[in-house]
């Protein structure tokens, strides 16, 4: 049996619009209720989330049983950070902060097998592989991972051309907020340097055929991203939905106290 196909992968090359949620809760329940709310994909987040190796692949094991498709963001682009991730299950990877084609390189050979790469081989005692039962797994898997990089400073704008020619790199994902404040302007994404920015990034990384992602809980900027470009967009964040949540019903009843 070979790997599994990977849909988002998958849809990505079809031309699809996908519309995901971030993770930063470490459990499996909360996990496993946005799997079924009908996303298409979430990110569970161990860069900025209290996520380890152990919660992300508790999170990938009751993922598996939704349609929503896992994507794991690590806090650094190490190699064996990845490795690890894509022996747990995980078929597509979000590195943070990636800022040079050499850096993209690197990422790309991490993700995958020899000839093409240096992912340590290991497939026959891992989850990946179904502890043993897809036979071609080690011949297939390269297939079917998906790399998506992050661009989040005025160092990966500078090199964005550079690393959109490399090869292995699937879709590159804007990171408004840490670009705001790297071009000087802390928590204000909406400045107009910072849209322009955005939506010439989103533009360029479509023009070179890789799928621009982006993050945005403002129905407006959403629209103008997608129209940018953008293929795979992140809409809503589990720990902003009941936070804001709890806000709303704590202080609407809080408010008929007398």
């Amino acid at each position: 049996m070979q790997a599994p196909i990977n849909p988002f992968k998958k849809a990505l090359a079809e031309g699809k619009t996908l519309f995901g949620c971030w993770l930063g809760i470490p459990d499996t329940f909360a996990a496993e209720m946005v799997g079924h709310a009908g996303f298409d994909w979430v990110v569970i987040d161990a860069e900025h989330g209290p996520n380890d190796q152990r919660s992300v692949f508790l999170q990938l094991q009751v993922l598996a049983g939704t349609d929503t498709h896992a994507i794991v963001r690590l806090p650094v682009g190490e190699t064996w950070m990845i490795k690890k991730t894509l022996d747990a299950g995980a078929q597509t990877i979000l590195i943070p902060m990636v800022e040079t084609a050499d850096e993209a390189r690197r990422l790309v050979r991490a993700m995958n097998y020899p000839p093409k790469g240096n992912r340590g081989v290991a497939h026959p005692v891992t989850r990946a592989a179904r502890f043993s039962q897809l036979a071609d797994y080690a011949h297939t898997a390269n297939d079917q991972i998906c790399l998506l990089i992050q661009i989040e400073n005025r160092a990966g704008l500078e090199a964005l051309d550079e690393i959109l020619g490399v090869e292995g790199v699937d879709g590159v994902f804007i990171g408004p907020s840490d670009l705001a404040a790297d071009m000087g302007h802390m928590d204000n994404i909406g400045h107009p340097e910072v849209d322009s920015a955005i939506m010439d990034a989103l533009s360029r990384i479509a023009a070179a055929e890789r799928a621009p992602g982006f993050l945005s809980m403002n129905d407006d900027l959403t629209r103008r991203a997608i129209k940018a470009g953008a293929r795979f967009l992140a809409v809503g964040s589990d720990v902003a939905m009941l936070g804001q949540a709890a806000r709303d019903t704590a202080a609407k009843w809080q408010a008929t106290k007398k």
